[in-house]
């Protein structure tokens, strides 16, 4: 693939993690018993860039999708608690892939991610109110975080077997990898 080739695969999925984003931002929160309890859509994005991409490329990836998320639609504040969650929740992410596709699917390396996000969240929570009760709130969040990085395990899974050009970009960075993941319906 040439250096162009991979400029415009990271834009084209900055530019799907923004909107998806945004789009997420005007949906009301849909759990009543966890307030400001989101899916985490955006993170479909940022669980095909680590399949996709060099690590250095996919960090690049995060960063530009939560500037720019902020930049359009955000205070401050959410740039605050999105980037401590995100940063905490693809690191997360990353030290569970390296465990190889013998010990970890990529349905649970998505649920590391929502089960991280959260807990980046709720420790910059703790630390504007300057309160560690605010962790109590972890047990909801977690079991939210985990359902949903299930779901957007199984959203990128299925992505990434079906779309040709997403199985492209993976085999191309497996070439220079260790492992060589196989997706859970990919043949054989």
């Amino acid at each position: 693939m040439s250096q162009l080739q991979k400029n415009i695969y990271i834009a084209l999925l900055v530019a799907q993690g923004v909107v998806i984003g945004l789009v997420e931002n005007m949906i009301p929160y849909p759990f009543a018993f966890a307030p400001g309890a989101k899916l985490g859509l955006a993170n479909l994005i940022t669980i095909i860039a680590i399949f996709t991409m060099p690590k250095k490329e996919s960090f690049l990836l995060v960063w530009m999708r939560l500037i720019l998320t902020t930049l359009l639609g955000g205070t401050l504040s959410t740039f605050l608690y999105s980037m401590s969650g995100a940063l905490l929740s693809y690191l997360g992410m990353l030290l569970v892939k390296l465990l190889g596709p013998k010990r970890v699917s990529i349905i649970g390396i998505s649920a590391t991610g929502g089960f991280m996000h959260n807990v980046g969240q709720l420790v910059t929570a703790s630390f504007i109110a300057q309160s560690w009760t605010i962790m109590l709130y972890l047990p909801i969040l977690s079991v939210i975080g985990l359902l949903s990085g299930i779901a957007i395990g199984i959203a990128a899974n299925y992505l990434l077997t079906h779309v040709q050009t997403l199985r492209r970009f993976q085999l191309n960075y497996e070439k220079n990898s260790r492992h060589k993941w196989r997706l859970l319906d990919s043949k054989k």
